[in-house]
Formats: structure tokens, C-alpha cells, sequence
């Protein structure tokens, strides 16, 4: 992966030794203009380039009394608050290609440069992919330029939250064809390997063997067999238990319900939920966070082959549950059946499944905000630390009167409503919640359980904005990081 590497210095700026330098600034002009008195020249030479200090607004201008290395100054906004700055200097390193060292100073939002920090790391992100020249070259190295002593424990979680997304974007990135279900089980535990994580890995013969009909079922006509991935980080002391289950789709084609041409394009993307859960148990191992945290990472390959589950077939979930699959492509609901089933027998304190899951889920909330359901209270506080990363997120309900829906008439469940495009994320959210386990053998009530469906955000087909690429972003690996700060101090 390759994100800048994050150093500190309060030395003056015009004393850092960098290729270039980035200046996070707000407006310029007007009533709440900053004092520029430490940037000699700067204020006319940005008021003759028309910069306005608008959220994201990039320029390249020449000052060589505040730096006679080359200088691009980007706005904040007239409130620089932390999300602010972090999209304002993600644009800038997404934007500022050439430089090998780059330095980084927000003057006037000083309390946020660890934010500053972390949209650097994120705005500096690239993958190496294969082209014979390689990508536009962004920083390697990026200083960060301050006044007062920085705790370096804090830049380094900074740095293990920007290591998260790469991986997962990383991931994403590969091709299919290098990364079937065995290729990214065994990933999973090349990326834990130095890391107090115990990895378990069920091969098709175990999954058989454990009854997980829903990955057999949606790996069968593969080539590739599935595969059901463990990762536990169990630190002593823990204070709760996360479970988190990540659908992992290696590539989608829609079985024999297959897809056309235009919507397979892609669908390499379809494990980014798998990939998240990776990354965010790697990102608590590494920073040694006091909570358990298991992640599930229920992998297959969906192909179209004469071995393929056909419309109409029945498969029997980990937990005896039958499904009549009446659509091959609604496949990631069958894997995270086969998932949530087995991180439930564990009874942890809460359990969340990621899933690239319904096209619409980007109907209902397009392709910012992360469909979230499940119970409230645990939805509220994922909604909050949500809101505490800036990461854009929107409850929606889980409809009673829709439970008749997934009526089958010869198996327990059916796992699509055929025709009917009414609620699809709704009734996908409804269809995980039945293998939610129950919080004790003898209880009514299910283990707290959050579900977000990431598909419209999970890859970026539009232009680059902040610190978002085109391409994958890593969505909820953030939240999620901040989730489980916060649920080890409940």
C-alpha cells in the first residue's frame, strides 16, 4: 500500500526541509479574514488568483517571502472545523502530484492538525496498480507543521487509521483473478501475522462440514471454493466483545441470475465489506485497543457454471434456517446468513455486519451516506461516532409489516422478492436480522446488532472530492475504529 509517511516538526516553516509546501487557509477577505501578518505577501498574491478560501479550493501561487519552495494554499471554508480541514488538505495532497516531501501548516485551525494529519495520509493514498509508467507520483513524506509539542502516540493512530482504508482500498483494487476466496484468506492472515490476532480459516470441506450452506451454496459454481475466515483479537482486560462480519464476494457475476455486461463492471468491489472487517481488527490489534474484536469474513466466489445453485434451490443455513434462493444475485445476504449465525454463537456484546449489499440502498440515500439498521440504541451510537469522524450515515427502519415477505412457500425464508423492487435494502436488512443470535438459549432478545450497507459508498465512481479518490474509499473504516474507542469506555 502507499500513503505518505506522517512526521512532526515546530520548527518555522520556512525551516522544513520539504519539496513543497501546503497552507490550509480560510477566506482571506472580509470581516472574519485571519490576521496574514506572518505571510508576507500572501494575502495579495492569493486576492490576485481569485482564491476565495471555499471548502476544497486549490491554487498553486508564488510567495517567496513566506516559502521559496513551490506553495499551494487550499481552503477551509470560513469555519475550519476538523472535518473541514481534513477534506481541505486531503484535496491538497490528492491534488499536488510531483513532490516527494510535502509540508503542511494550518495556521489558523491549529486544534485540528491531527486532522490535518489524517486527511494528508488519506489525500496522499495511491495504488501502485499496473500500468508500465505507474500512477501521478503523490508525496512519500509529509511533515506536518505546528507551534506546540504533539504526542506522538496520537499521529501514530492517525497513522493505523490511514493504514486501514489503504488496505482496504488496496484490496479492493486487485483484480479479481489474483484474489479468489483461498487468495484473501490467506491475506487475512499475512496482514495480522505480526499482531496478537488468532486466525482460523474454514476451507470448503470444513464449511461442509459445519453445515454453512449460504457461502457453499454462493461458492459452488466457482472454481475458486469459498472460504469462512476468524479473526480474534482478545487483549486481556477487554471490557466488551465486537463482533464484526464482512461479506467477501471476490467477484460477482450474479450466478445464473446473471448480470448485464455494464453492471458486472466492478464487481471485483464486491468483498470491500470482508475487507473492511480485516482492516478494522488489524487497526485494534496494532493500536492495542482494550475491546475484543472477532471479525468474519464469509468469502466465495459467485460464478455461473453447471455446478451454480439454480433459481429456486434450497440451501440450509449454519443455524438450520432454509432458504429458497429465487435470485442468485442477491447472494451477500446468504454468505452473512452463514456469518452472523457463527459470530452469534459467541454471544459477543454487539454484532455488526458491512456488506456492499443492495444497488438500493444507493436508490434510497445515493452515494454518500451508509445505509445503517438494526437496533436503535446500537445504531445510535454507531451514528455518532459516525458524526465524530464526519463519515455520512442515515438510519432507515426495519419494517414490521414487511416480515411476511420473506415468506417462502416451501422453505423457511425466500431470500428476494421477485418483481417487487419495493424496499430491497429493507428487506435485505430484514433477512440478516433473523440470523441475529439471541443474547442467551432461554432469551427473546437478540444481541444488539447494527447492519451497514455500503454499496453506494463503498467505491467512488464519480470525480475525487476531500480526500476521496475515484475509485474505492474505505467507507466506515473510520466509524467503525471510533466505535470501538467508544465501546470500550461504556
Amino acid at each position: 500500500m502507499s500513503f505518505p509517511d506522517l512526521e512532526y516538526r515546530s520548527a518555522p516553516l520556512s525551516e522544513i526541509d520539504a519539496d513543497a509546501v501546503v497552507i490550509a487557509l480560510p477566506p482571506v477577505e472580509g470581516d472574519a479574514a485571519p490576521p496574514m501578518e506572518d505571510f508576507p505577501g500572501l494575502k495579495e498574491a492569493l486576492v490576485a488568483t481569485g482564491f476565495g478560501g471555499s471548502p476544497g479550493s486549490f491554487h498553486r501561487v508564488y510567495a517567496p517571502d513566506v516559502t521559496p519552495r513551490p506553495l499551494a494554499v487550499v481552503g477551509t471554508g470560513a469555519v475550519p472545523d476538523a472535518a473541514a480541514v481534513r477534506d481541505a488538505v486531503g484535496t491538497a495532497l490528492r491534488s499536488l502530484t510531483g513532490f516527494e516531501t510535502v509540508a503542511v501548516a494550518v495556521p489558523f485551525a491549529s486544534e485540528h492538525l491531527l486532522a490535518a494529519a489524517e486527511g494528508a495520509a488519506l489525500g496522499g493514498y495511491r495504488f501502485d496498480g499496473y500500468k508500465a509508467d505507474g500512477p501521478k507520483r503523490r508525496a512519500s513524506r509529509v511533515i506536518m507543521h505546528g507551534t506546540d509539542d504533539l504526542d506522538p502516540t496520537a499521529l501514530a493512530a492517525v497513522t493505523a487509521t490511514a493504514s486501514a482504508v489503504a488496505l482496504v482500498k488496496d484490496l479492493v483494487s486487485i483484480p479479481a483473478e489474483w484474489l479468489g476466496p483461498a487468495d484473501l484468506a490467506d491475506r487475512a492472515g499475512q496482514e495480522v501475522a505480526d499482531l496478537p490476532v488468532e486466525v482460523t480459516v474454514w476451507d470448503e470441506t470444513a464449511l461442509r462440514e459445519g453445515g454453512f450452506g449460504g457461502i457453499l451454496g454462493v461458492g459452488q459454481g466457482s472454481d475458486r471454493p469459498p472460504r469462512l475466515v476468524r479473526l480474534d483479537y482478545s487483549p486481556a482486560g477487554a471490557r466488551c466483545h465486537v463482533a464484526l462480519v464482512g461479506k467477501g464476494i471476490t467477484f460477482d457475476t450474479g450466478g445464473l441470475s446473471l448480470k448485464p455486461a455494464a453492471s458486472m463492471v466492478g464487481m471485483k468491489y464486491d468483498m470491500c465489506g470482508a475487507a473492511t472487517v480485516l482492516a478494522v481488527v488489524r487497526a485494534a490489534a496494532a493500536q492495542q485497543l482494550p475491546v475484543r474484536v472477532t471479525g468474519w469474513l464469509a468469502v466465495a466466489d459467485n460464478m455461473p457454471s453447471g455446478r451454480a445453485t439454480r433459481p429456486g434451490d434450497v440451501v440450509r443455513i449454519a443455524d438450520g434456517t432454509t432458504v429458497e434462493v429465487l435470485n442468485t444475485d442477491a447472494e451477500g445476504r446468504l454468505v452473512l446468513a452463514d456469518g452472523l449465525v457463527a459470530a452469534s454463537r459467541e454471544n459477543p456484546d454487539l454484532l455488526i455486519d458491512v456488506a456492499t449489499l443492495t444497488g438500493a440502498i444507493t436508490i434510497a440515500l445515493g452515494t454518500r451516506h451508509t445505509g445503517v439498521m438494526g437496533d436503535d440504541d446500537a445504531v445510535a451510537r454507531y451514528l455518532a461516532a459516525a458524526g465524530d469522524v464526519a463519515e455520512l450515515a442515515w438510519q432507515l427502519p426495519l419494517p414490521a409489516h414487511m416480515v411476511d415477505e420473506l415468506d417462502s412457500p416451501i422453505a423457511d425464508l425466500q431470500n428476494a422478492k421477485i418483481g417487487d423492487p419495493a424496499g430491497g435494502s429493507l428487506f435485505a436488512g430484514l433477512f440478516l436480522r433473523h440470523f441475529v443470535g439471541r443474547t442467551a438459549p432461554d432469551s427473546e432478545q437478540r444481541i444488539p446488532w447494527i447492519h451497514l450497507d455500503i454499496a453506494g459508498v463503498g467505491m467512488n465512481k464519480g470525480g475525487g472530492f476531500g480526500f476521496t479518490d475515484k475509485g474505492p474509499t474505505g467507507a466506515t473504516v473510520r466509524s467503525l475504529l471510533r466505535l470501538l474507542q467508544t465501546e470500550a469506555t461504556r
